[in-house]
């Protein structure tokens, strides 16, 4: 009877602090593995999002400026060819200021009227402002889902930063340059798109 007893309470012997600290280690390396691949995979995800809402608004900043040769060029009182002059007066003035200064000009649509389709009341209502040291960050209205300056409702700041450039090719021919900045963590990124723009009827 003593051996038998004996044999059991040896089987049952539990585990020694050496191997309890052995086996927190590996959990612990373990987790740790795992919490630096969702953060990665997380930061990934925020990266892929940022990038895809940023190249939407680069996008549009070239289409809005060809809207608006397009209608300089359709709608202009007198002919087609004032209505190109009277366009490269609006973004590239005398002196390379505004879109054609090297900071960049930033615009609003928030109060253009686009079922008005007279050039007078699409000019007027037309928001051009030059960059100073930098363009301001954009606004984003979760409600509408849009983004802009002049909003009303409830908007945050989207930390997204848009810049136009436009440079003159010749007297018939500008390039546009639409590029959107954000940062996330400790670097900063950007996207930009180009575009000739010309004189297409003369």
């Amino acid at each position: 009877m003593k051996l038998f007893f004996e044999k059991v309470n040896k089987s049952n012997k539990g585990f020694t602090l050496v191997e309890t600290l052995v086996a927190i280690s590996i959990f612990t390396v373990s987790i740790l593995g795992l919490m630096s691949v969702l953060t990665q995979s997380i930061a990934n995800i925020t990266y892929a999002k940022e990038k895809l809402t940023a190249s939407y608004l680069a996008q549009e900043g070239i289409e809005y400026i060809r809207n608006m040769r397009d209608t300089f060029v359709l709608y202009d009182a007198k002919d087609s060819q004032t209505g190109w002059n009277n366009f490269n007066t609006k973004i590239v003035p005398l002196a390379n200021t505004l879109c054609a200064s090297a900071n960049g000009c930033y615009f609003d649509d928030q109060k253009t009227d686009y079922t008005n389709h007279l050039q007078s009341a699409y000019i007027n209502n037309l928001m051009i402002t030059a960059c100073a040291s930098s363009c301001p960050n954009l606004l984003y209205d979760s409600a509408t889902g849009k983004y802009g300056y002049l909003m009303t409702g409830s908007t945050v700041n989207s930390g997204l930063t848009r810049q136009i450039k436009v440079t003159q090719i010749s007297a018939d021919e500008i390039q546009i340059i639409s590029a959107v900045y954000w940062k996330q963590g400790s670097g900063s990124y950007n996207v930009s798109f180009s575009e000739h723009l010309f004189n297409w009827i003369q």
